[in-house]
């Protein structure tokens, strides 16, 4: 039966179009018959083979078109993986910083030596009018209020907790915005997890206080950034958006870092590594989500930014040694459940400069 269906006219018409001599008897089923397929499975494929069988079924690989058709679909998501994956590889780096530089006097040269690379990136002040300027003005304010708290978080609690936290402001945005009951849903699998995160147990003490609060104020804050930055950013191009809303939060967290009365961060020993902390938090990120964007659909996007709380809680597991226990793990999963779960309500609308 194998031989006949292999020998069928329009397999050898499809082979003659191919430019290839007709399969001798018995020998295409050779490989099938060493791998222990069945022959039923054969003629499956045979009478109704999928979309580049054809190319499979002869030479046992992709045709070229295969490989650049998953290549145009896969890599933007690994390009907005590895964004992910460089902002808290970032976060982590910055948190051994601390110590010598402050949770502000780190993030006010970070913001600063990101607004200059991205000022130099898009020049943005050739193209820019007043009223624009007025917008991204506000924007750029909950922009750097929005980073400082999340350092100031991230130095008092475990990195995963803290991003766990700051994504109920998108996630919030996300269910007001969409008004659906199955939302109710999301809304709980959130408010349980945020429960299980501070509620102290047995398995887990109980997180520092002001940490938690820095937390769900840099949710708050990232809530206002992406309505803001929607508004801001209309008509303006992105990268510019981007340049001028990071300068103007330079301009709101410097002052912050003067007056914090820690003023080691403007040791000159200590600059090439917030530079660091600027590229890989900011300037590198932004870059690949600029090219990721451009393929991947607002659903998309959001679904693979709700995994960003477990990568989180893996990077810093990974490069600061921080272990949670097993009900922050489960609290985490559930905050990037009710995350994906939006994310087909409400997609998470993507920002210039995601927070960390």
């Amino acid at each position: 039966m194998v031989k006949q269906a292999l020998n069928r006219p329009d397999i050898n018409t499809t082979l003659q179009e191919m430019g290839r001599e007709r399969v001798p008897k018995g020998l295409a089923c050779r490989p099938f018959r060493l791998a222990g397929v069945s022959s039923n499975m054969v003629r499956r494929l045979v009478d109704k083979p999928p979309s580049g069988i054809r190319s499979h079924f002869v030479d046992g690989w992709p045709s070229r078109a295969d490989i650049q058709s998953m290549f145009r679909h896969g890599w933007p998501v690994l390009l907005l993986l590895i964004a992910m994956l460089s902002i808290q590889s970032g976060a982590s780096f910055a948190k051994t910083l601390f110590p010598a530089t402050g949770a502000v006097g780190l993030t006010s040269l970070r913001i600063s030596f990101a607004a200059i690379i991205l000022m130099a990136i898009w020049r943005p002040w050739r193209s820019c009018s007043w009223t624009e300027l007025k917008k991204l003005f506000s924007y750029g304010v909950v922009l750097g209020l929005m980073n400082v708290t999340f350092y100031l978080s991230v130095e008092r609690i475990p990195l995963g907790v803290a991003v766990a936290l700051e994504f109920t402001g998108p996630l919030a945005v996300a269910i007001c915005l969409s008004r659906k009951p199955l939302d109710f849903l999301w809304v709980g699998l959130a408010v349980v997890g945020v429960a299980a995160l501070l509620i102290p147990s047995r398995t887990h003490p109980a997180l520092d206080g002001r940490g938690v609060a820095f937390g769900l104020a840099a949710a708050v804050f990232w809530g206002l950034y992406i309505l803001l930055g929607k508004r801001a950013g209309s008509g303006v191009h992105s990268g510019h958006a981007a340049a001028w809303g990071m300068t103007f939060a330079a301009v709101t967290v410097l002052p912050l870092a003067f007056l914090s009365h820690d003023h080691r961060f403007l040791a000159p020993s200590l600059w090439p590594a917030a530079l660091g902390v600027a590229i890989f938090s900011s300037a590198l990120p932004y870059s690949l989500e600029m090219l990721a964007l451009k393929r991947l659909t607002p659903m998309r996007f959001g679904l693979l930014m709700s995994l960003e709380p477990a990568l989180a809680a893996l990077v810093a597991l990974a490069i600061l040694g921080e272990h949670l226990t097993l009900v922050q793990w489960l609290a985490i999963a559930c905050v990037v459940a009710a995350s994906v779960g939006s994310s087909f309500s409400f997609p998470l609308p993507p920002s210039p400069d995601t927070p960390a």
